[in-house]
């Protein structure tokens, strides 16, 4: 067989991603923008390797593939690490991951988040901080020893008495998630540029010139690691986090010990679903061999060790060009930009749209038509642009110039009052995009949940004259139907989508109080306001007869909500609507008083707050909030010591091992439903007045 011979076309390409993968590398760890999001480098390193194993001889010294991190010659001293800072391997799938714990079987993993950080190593000698310094290359880093000293919650000095002469420790600083966009905010409002992401916001402070701009950056870090050591008798992994952590330095709480590939996929499903608990930003899951002798044995490659993999989920941030900023017209006159994008997959979804909230959110991100952006999108959250990738910029952007005029009806816009940031259409009776929106938004789930009625038959009862307003919705009929665009059949009569419409209708008005005053689109009322008037007052007319200091005082209501109330109801046009809605048959009332006392629920949480935690069997979300608030409760959505009860289901996050730290009443579900009909007294022993630090149950 002959000597193989590689293509020009694979020689090139090799070239082609070595250069870009090195140059990505540089800028990842470099604390300067990034220039390719992390997706499209793990796919283009992936291409790389998978080119590598085909063509051996393409793999040398200098392949990305080889290469730990990245060499930089810096104004920061260099510093070599006693023991080498190794990466780690990737798996991006199941398969990958249960390929891996086959190939590398244990009697325990250590499983923990794999923090998007910037790596350190810490060198304590006698106990006291020597060094700090970045990974580099894997051998050489550079000194930030100034710089890390600022960092809370790392000990100049070590406690403890068995604190070994000699201690590499290695972690990962990085920028809580809080805090980022206010330092992106300060930025742009300073003139500077803000950063892409809080990976990059951890590793531009930590590599400030001065250590005084660096210790006004909230900067933490979380040790995950032990390098050379001297005097430390270790048998495994978990156990060497004990002794760190007895040192004073800061550890993960979210690290756990399993006892099999099962369970370690299961901690790979569990955070994968509540990745956004964690105080930082996470990117995926480490999985660790936990004994010590197991580890050594397996050993390592050049760059990673073979008893550590990396899971990495589906991106949440990608790069991705914007090509225009337009605005939209909300329901309620509201006029947002909004991004036009190329389409890229983020988080399991096609995204070309992204919001930017207003004028002044534009300016404050510091984007410009044109540019590269960094795109964030967590599950079901809106896609959100985190920031420009300046470095990208070629000098063809431009700004972004706000509307002056509705777009849909070419009214002037107009601040709803002097300060606010959003600019919005005063003509809110008759703006084509407001009455649109309006439509589509009262058939949502949280309001009248009218399923036959989507974005397209809202705008199509309107353009063809069948609704003016929403005030005649309920009045529609078969006939009318049969003259709409959508809803009508060939034959003249309606389609099978037309007669769910009228059987929704039909449905509808049977909803309880508290989705009607959603439906009406009324400035800042949303489902917890609804809920918590609807319980109070009872009617549409005692709301209406109710005055601003009433409307106020309500759990969960307060001025700004009860001043919006009021004055919407001094609208002609508005009354309208609720006059036709109510002689269309609209449930108006959850019942006269005797009614109401028979069949709506006793007061059994008046003055407590529950926090509903985790999957519960007998209740959506929506459905405990409404449990609790119809009770007198207050459904709030974080633990604080002013929480009566957190009620855990499955799959519960951080908020109930802050209920556990706080000492609260934790309740399961069985325990919530006596705690709904009996109040305190069905779950304190018959004494009434649990409160926290009284765990029930004692």
């Amino acid at each position: 067989m002959g000597v193989m011979t590689i293509s020009p076309e694979n020689e090139h390409r090799w070239q082609e991603l070595n250069q870009l993968l090195l140059a990505a590398s540089d800028a990842y760890y470099g604390g300067t923008e990034p220039i390719i999001s992390d997706a499209e480098y793990d796919e283009r390193l992936r291409e790389l390797a998978e080119l590598e194993d085909r063509h051996p001889e393409l793999r040398l010294l200098g392949s990305a593939t080889t290469r730990v991190a990245y060499a930089r010659v810096t104004e920061f001293a260099p510093v070599t690490h006693r023991q080498r800072m190794l990466s780690l391997d990737n798996v991006f799938d199941e398969e990958e991951l249960d390929e891996w714990l086959a190939r590398v079987p244990a009697e325990r993993y250590l499983c923990e988040l794999k923090i998007d950080g910037l790596a350190v190593n810490l060198t304590y000698l006698d106990g006291r901080l020597a060094v700090a310094a970045t990974r580099g290359d894997g051998r050489v880093g550079e000194d930030v020893t100034g710089n890390v000293a600022t960092i809370d919650g790392i000990p100049h000095r070590l406690r403890g008495t068995n604190v070994p002469a000699v201690l590499e420790v290695r972690g990962e600083v990085f920028f809580p998630k809080q805090a980022f966009a206010e330092l992106n905010e300060a930025l742009v409002v300073a003139g500077q540029h803000p950063f892409a992401n809080p990976r990059n916001a951890a590793a531009g402070s930590l590599r400030q010139k001065d250590p005084r701009i660096t210790a006004a950056r909230p900067l933490r870090m979380i040790v995950h690691g032990i390098g050379t050591h001297d005097g430390l008798d270790l048998t495994s992994q978990s156990q060497s986090y004990d002794a760190l952590a007895s040192f004073g330095l800061p550890v993960s709480s979210h690290t756990k010990v399993v006892g099999s590939a099962a369970a370690a996929r299961d901690y790979v499903t569990y955070h994968g679903e509540h990745r956004h608990d964690a105080e930082h930003e996470i990117d995926g899951v480490v999985i660790k061999v936990d004994d010590l002798v197991s580890q050594r044995r397996l050993g390592s490659t050049s760059r990673a060790p073979r008893w550590a993999i990396a899971y990495k989920y589906p991106p949440e941030e990608v790069h991705t060009r914007l090509l225009d900023i337009r605005v939209g017209v909300g329901r309620t006159g509201r006029v947002t930009p909004f991004a036009a994008m190329d389409p890229v997959l983020v988080a399991g979804s096609t995204v070309a749209m992204a919001t930017l909230h207003n004028a002044h959110e534009v300016v404050r991100k510091g984007v410009r038509i044109g540019d590269t952006v960094v795109l964030r999108k967590a599950g079901d959250v809106i896609p959100e642009i985190v920031a420009p990738v300046v470095a990208l910029r070629d000098d063809s952007e431009r700004d972004f110039v706000m509307a002056t005029h509705c777009p849909s009806c070419g009214t002037a816009l107009a601040q709803q009052k002097e300060g606010d940031k959003d600019l919005r259409c005063p003509n809110a009776r008759s703006c084509p995009s407001q009455l649109r929106e309006r439509l589509y938004s009262l058939a949502a789930r949280g309001a009248f949940d009218i399923e036959a009625l989507g974005a397209v038959g809202a705008r199509d009862l309107l353009e063809s004259g069948l609704l003016t307003d929403e005030s005649g919705l309920f009045a529609l009929t078969e006939d009318d139907l049969a003259r709409s665009s959508i809803y009508a059949s060939r034959s003249g009569g309606v389609t099978a989508n037309g007669a769910k419409l009228l059987e929704n209708l039909a449905a509808a008005i049977q909803q309880p109080l508290w989705r009607v005053l959603v439906a009406l689109s009324i400035r800042h009322v949303g489902p917890t306001a609804a809920r918590a008037l609807a319980s109070r007052f009872g009617s549409m007319d005692a709301i209406r007869a109710a005055s601003v200091t009433e409307l106020a005082d309500t759990e969960g209501v307060g001025q700004v909500i009860a001043q919006s109330l009021k004055e919407w109801f001094e609208v002609d046009w508005h009354v309208n609507i609720v006059e036709a809605w109510a002689a269309a048959g609209v449930r108006m009332a959850d019942g006269a008083a005797q009614e109401r006392s028979e069949a709506q629920p006793t007061a059994s949480l008046q003055g407590l707050t529950v926090v509903v935690t985790g999957s519960l069997e007998g209740f959506t979300r929506d459905g405990a909030k409404e449990a609790i608030v119809s009770r007198g409760g207050k459904a709030a959505g974080s633990v604080s010591r002013k929480t009566d009860y957190v009620v855990v289901g499955e799959n519960a996050g951080s908020k109930a091992v802050k209920a556990e730290e706080l000492g609260l009443p934790i309740l399961d579900e069985a325990d919530f439903l006596r705690l709904l009909e009996q109040g305190p007294a069905g779950v304190s022993g018959g004494e009434e007045g649990a409160g926290p630090g009284s765990p029930a149950g004692e």
